[in-house]
């Protein structure tokens, strides 16, 4: 049977290129929205990271009605960090709307996404989404979008891919650039035309894979996934199964059944093949799990999710200051919080180490792993975090490492320091062509190599360069990566630092402190221009005497402090430092507090 009445599909792009706004569009349009309904943008990045960060991390499920047809959409990540979120919602579609920005292009997630995409078999539509930008490069972006195709072996049916021109801001489409439309009536109708309904068998038994769960604190886990065959009703009883593990199989019933209307689950009684619903009620449901009808017990094929590539150790905060600010302080709290992430984040790994306070926390890349960290401690966690290190492997005998694809846009005059930097790391040139005034530069190079680069970056492209990458594959060790060149400022002493210390402090290098912030000995309080660490007492006060000096009682002068997000502390501290996480401040630490401990152990190690 063939369900006419339906049609499922993901929006796949590069971050920023304008998913979210374009799925605002479609729900107004496909009336899900009241004629005079205050309705706040990007409706759907309802996390309060997506929000303030302007990236979309969780996939999410809507749906519009168009024609009598109900149209699910999901709406999926743009940060390759965050792919597996994309892998997985893949095979809960028949067809993906590929979406490329008018003036960027394809870039190094579009790669990745659609290369997903292409494997599973889903139709293509292009959708060129920006087309209103003055800088819009329309006729050759067709050109690089067929070239991407053409390289990740894409079929003739999907090379022969409907091309639809939209701008989501302005919530219009239409098939040829040179008449601009008036609304999305176009790409409405190409996803009726282009994308196959969902097709199987209604009167089987059921059966659906879980691509997706939620977790409610009232109902519990709620799984989120397409009906492969059959008809699923609330109260029914099912076998659950895995397709990687023959021996786990439970039954369970199903106490609620949604199915997904605009930003709404709604309650129903039953739901057909081809529907996208959820279900709760079944106690440890996972990703990759299959319900089944318990007459016929056949586990649904999953594909297997990329594996991580950085690790970082998460710890019980140890400092003098710790249990001061947070609610959640010990082992046992911490790891009952990492293990929960793992029943939603499928690409995230922890592991006990021989220390009962630390986790080994294994993600995609830096960004994967420090939005969790900053949902912990929002939640009131307090714990420590280890600089990020990337997972070798041993593939034929040799020692191995990921390699990431970066693609940075510059102005020409920055060429020249992205290029050495990127020597410095080990990256090479893979591609160079012009963009009107600025430059795009493809370069494979270790992930290790590209830890702490974006700030640098920033700095050496004044704001102006774009960096991103996703990850390429295994290649040979490519030999060492020098370290930051600079050194750190550690405070000497347990205190509060005061303006007559933070004075003197400040001429041996830049402050990432103010007068009256509470430091402890062994606290990275500054970064020192040159490569050793300085231990420096930002406590002094200033000797008092009855002896006045013209001039010394001047107002003492502090450059305004560099205060680190957590993304920045998290590239800058070196392998002997950690980033200590409180509800209420990031600290940089010492692994060692004690500066005479610290002393010796260095003594040791230069031998």
């Amino acid at each position: 049977m063939i369900r006419e009445d339906l049609r499922n599909i993901a929006i796949v792009a590069h971050v920023d290129h304008g998913k979210t706004t374009l799925v605002d569009e479609m729900l107004k349009q496909g009336g899900a929205f009241r004629e005079n309904q205050v309705v706040q943008e990007r409706v759907m990045d309802n996390n309060d990271q997506e929000r303030e960060r302007g990236i979309t991390i969780l996939a999410k499920n809507t749906s519009v009605h168009y024609n009598d047809v109900k149209i699910n959409i999901i709406d999926t990540p743009g940060h390759a960090d965050f792919g597996g979120e994309v892998e997985r919602v893949l095979k809960m579609v028949n067809g993906v709307l590929l979406l490329v920005d008018s003036f960027e292009g394809t870039m190094p997630q579009t790669r990745f996404v659609l290369q997903k995409a292409l494997e599973l078999g889903h139709k293509i539509i292009i959708v060129v989404n920006k087309m209103d930008r003055p800088d819009a490069r329309l006729d050759e972006i067709e050109d690089e979008v067929l070239e991407l195709l053409l390289e990740l072996d894409a079929t003739d049916e999907q090379l022969d891919s409907p091309i639809i021109y939209c701008s989501g801001r302005e919530g219009t489409a239409t098939v040829d650039y040179t008449k601009p439309g008036s609304d999305l009536k176009p790409l409405f109708d190409a996803i009726l035309d282009y994308i196959p309904a969902p097709e199987g068998e209604i009167d089987a038994p059921c059966q659906m894979l879980i691509s997706s769960i939620d977790y409610n604190d009232y109902v519990g886990r709620i799984a989120i996934g397409r009906i492969d065959r059959g008809t699923i009703t609330q109260g029914q009883e099912v076998m659950v199964c895995d397709y990687h593990n023959e021996k786990r199989r439970y039954k369970g019933k199903i106490a609620n059944l949604y199915q997904i209307e605009s930003l709404q689950r709604v309650p129903c009684e039953k739901a057909e093949m081809g529907d996208i619903v959820c279900v709760s009620g079944i106690e440890d449901l996972t990703i990759g799990d299959t319900l089944c009808a318990p007459e016929a017990v056949e586990p649904i094929e999953f594909s297997a999710i990329s594996q991580p590539t950085v690790e970082m150790t998460f710890s019980v905060n140890d400092s003098p200051f710790a249990g001061k600010e947070g609610k959640f302080v010990t082992s046992r709290q911490l790891r009952e919080r990492l293990y929960k992430e793992l029943l939603k984040d499928v690409s995230l790994h922890v592991e006990d180490t021989d220390s009962t306070d630390s986790f080994k926390v294994s993600g995609r890349g830096e960004m994967h792993l420090s939005v969790l960290i900053e949902s912990m401690r929002r939640e009131g966690y307090e714990l420590q975090v280890s600089t990020p290190r990337v997972l070798y492997r041993e593939i034929d005998g040799k020692k191995c490492e990921p390699i990431e694809r970066l693609v940075v846009d510059v102005p020409e005059e920055y060429m020249g320091s992205v290029m050495e930097k990127m020597g410095a790391r080990k990256g090479e040139l893979q591609h160079m062509a012009p963009q009107g005034s600025r430059m795009r530069i493809e370069f494979l190079v270790p992930s290790r190599g590209l830890f702490g680069y974006k700030n640098e970056f920033l700095t050496d492209t004044k704001g102006e360069g774009i960096m991103s990458s996703v990850f390429e594959r295994y290649e040979a060790y490519k030999g060492e990566i020098a370290k930051r060149s600079s050194g750190s400022l550690v405070a000497f002493e347990t205190g509060t630092a005061v303006t007559y210390g933070l004075y003197n402090a400040q001429e041996r290098g830049t402050l990432f402190i103010g007068a009256g912030v509470p430091v402890y000995e062994g606290m990275v309080i500054g970064q020192s221009p040159k490569a050793e660490d300085l231990v420096v007492n930002v406590c002094k006060k200033k000797q008092l005497t009855n002896t006045r000096a013209s001039g010394s009682d001047d107002a003492l002068r502090l450059i305004p402090p560099k205060v680190m997000s957590l993304e920045q502390a998290l590239e800058f501290i070196a392998d002997d430092e950690l980033v200590e996480v409180t509800p209420e401040n990031i600290r940089i630490r010492k692994a060692i507090l004690d500066n005479t401990q610290r002393a010796k152990q260095r003594f040791k190690a230069n031998g």
